[in-house]
């Protein structure tokens, strides 16, 4: 079995990694892969996942910066608990 090649991550934008995060979790789910091809895809959404935290992590801080140059008292909304934004008919 030869192993797939994958985009590199960083080449990515955060919509395209929300996608393919969201097709693996569905093949994981499916349960018709063998365990090589499933241990592959989990190993690549694990990257992908870690790189959607960073990437929303910078954003929420840059948001967070451009609040505190605007308006100190304005309120900053967490996002830790917001839904995923994996887009798959787009």
């Amino acid at each position: 079995m030869s192993e797939t090649t994958y985009r590199p991550i960083d080449e990515m934008t955060f919509k395209e990694a929300s996608v393919e995060l969201e097709q693996i979790v569905r093949s994981l789910e499916g349960g018709e892969l063998e365990l090589e091809e499933s241990l592959e895809r989990y190993s690549r959404g694990v990257e992908l996942l870690r790189s959607l935290r960073e990437r929303l992590a910078s954003a929420e801080q840059r948001v967070r910066v451009l609040l505190d140059a605007t308006d100190e008292n304005a309120p900053v909304t967490d996002t830790a608990s917001a839904p995923s934004t994996a887009y798959i008919n787009e």
